[in-house]
């Protein structure tokens, strides 16, 4: 099938789960009570997707307040209860970030219990999305490893034994989530795709990384006004990515300012392409997400197309999340009606 859909990941949280629209939110119970909330919102989640024509759906990252936050949580050697505030994505923003004051392991499972319910409770394929190293480094404050690299090559051995868990619960696609990879360019080549690859090593299951240019919030919109009138970033990356055993790469297409030609150096992958615009409440028609099917053919073989949205949904509000899947869907079966 031509154009298969997904999600870059999350979903907006339910409001009796956590306070809802912001990143970040305060989960609304604690204990059993949440560990239930989570799975529910889980279950109605899984059940948009596919009433909306998803066809690689995921747990929309109800169980984590955090898409980076949500794997520290269930490691040894970081300090949540110490927290600093440091700049993010170069000082894009600041956050209040944990700190790693001892050597890093992994305290047992991490995601399991909602990979595992989603696997069970959908005939779909599964994606799971967890944060690359690079991007763990540049969220989370260094007081033990003194070493950028030996500290993102510490946390890649753990998503590394976290991915493999995943792929053997029956998870058909983990993706490595990289926003960091658009901000230090010279460092993505230097050592950031070793790191990548390291934590994708030996899996079985399909692997994806998914580089943007961030959530709809302030921060980055402001920031991508500084941009210019294109987006070439990608242009120093996309190469290297090409030449790495990752199999996909999803990437921002819809209103965003990256030349779609930059698209064809990925010769060698599939391509997750953003149809649906996550920094805007305009709901995109069928047809949006046709036209931008058809500008990144130009440039991508058709069966290598994979329709998506540009980044996750987390602060949008809810009505509109279900609005936009519904559009992706929508519009992916009008593009194999028009384009296939």
């Amino acid at each position: 099938m031509l154009f298969p859909t997904t999600i870059a990941g999350s979903l907006p949280k339910p409001e009796w789960l956590a306070e809802p629209n912001m990143l970040w939110a305060p989960w609304k119970s604690g204990g059993d009570e949440l560990l239930r909330a989570k799975r529910d919102a889980t279950l109605i989640w899984l059940k948009v997707q596919e009433d909306a024509g998803i066809d690689i759906v995921t747990e929309g990252e109800q169980a984590r307040q955090h898409f980076v936050h949500g794997f520290l949580e269930k490691i040894e050697g970081i300090d949540f209860a110490h927290k600093v505030e440091m700049g993010i994505r170069k000082d894009r923003y600041k956050a209040m970030v944990p700190q790693v004051v001892a050597p890093l392991r992994l305290k047992g499972r991490v995601h399991d219990l909602e990979a595992r319910v989603a696997r069970t409770h959908t005939q779909k394929k599964l994606k799971f999305t967890l944060p690359g190293p690079m991007t763990i480094i540049d969220t989370i404050a260094d007081r033990y490893y003194g070493d950028r690299v030996k500290m993102a090559f510490a946390f890649a051995e753990l998503l590394n034994e976290e991915a493999k868990a995943l792929a053997a619960d029956g998870v058909d696609l983990v993706q490595f989530d990289e926003p960091a990879f658009n901000v230090y360019m010279d460092e993505v080549n230097d050592w950031g795709i070793k790191a990548l690859e390291r934590a994708a090593q030996g899996l079985t299951c399909t692997t994806a990384v998914h580089i943007c240019y961030g959530y709809g919030i302030k921060a980055n919109t402001d920031w991508k006004q500084t941009l210019g009138s294109q987006w070439r970033q990608y242009e120093q990356i996309f190469p290297a990515i090409d030449a790495s055993p990752i199999q996909q790469v999803a990437i921002e297409c819809r209103n965003s300012k990256v030349p779609l030609d930059l698209l064809a150096l990925l010769k060698n992958k599939i391509v997750q392409a953003g149809v649906i615009d996550v920094a805007s409440d305009t709901v995109e028609t069928a047809e949006d997400v046709v036209q931008v099917i058809d500008a990144v053919s130009k440039f991508v073989p058709k069966s290598n197309i994979i329709a998506t949205t540009n980044c996750g949904m987390a602060p949008m509000r809810r009505e509109i999340a279900e609005a936009k899947l519904m559009a992706l869907g929508a519009g992916a079966a009008l593009a194999r009606e028009k384009l296939g």
